[in-house]
């Protein structure tokens, strides 16, 4: 496959094209923009969060769950990265796996009325 278009343009143009992507509901074309980004930017936090959430939404669940171990094992208090592994745990019929990330995402996020 030709991947051309994904991969061209500096890091910012590409970064701003899997956003128009993303938000175009186009997320197999922002996944495959991200993962070359990801790949040379892997400290960066932004763009490997959205590739997340492209795997997610294009039902590519276990690349999801890959990229938000990565985000929560550095970053243990990030709360959408935990919240987005809690749901996708869900979403794979993992429910107990799931819970101990929920609990924490709405204790991160101060509700604690749902805990």
């Amino acid at each position: 496959m030709n991947t051309t278009y994904y991969d061209h343009g500096t890091t910012a143009e590409r970064w701003e094209r899997a956003r128009m992507f993303f938000d175009a509901k186009d997320y197999t074309a922002s996944a495959r923009v991200l993962d070359t980004l990801v790949e040379e930017v892997p400290q960066e936090t932004g763009p490997r969060l959205l590739l997340a959430r492209a795997y997610y939404h294009s039902a590519q669940l276990g690349r999801a769950e890959q990229q938000l171990r990565v985000l929560v094992e550095r970053d243990p208090v990030e709360y959408y990265a935990r919240l987005m592994l809690g749901r996708t745990l869900q979403r794979q019929g993992r429910n107990e796996e799931a819970e101990p990330h929920m609990r924490l995402a709405s204790a991160l996020a101060g509700d604690f009325d749902s805990l």
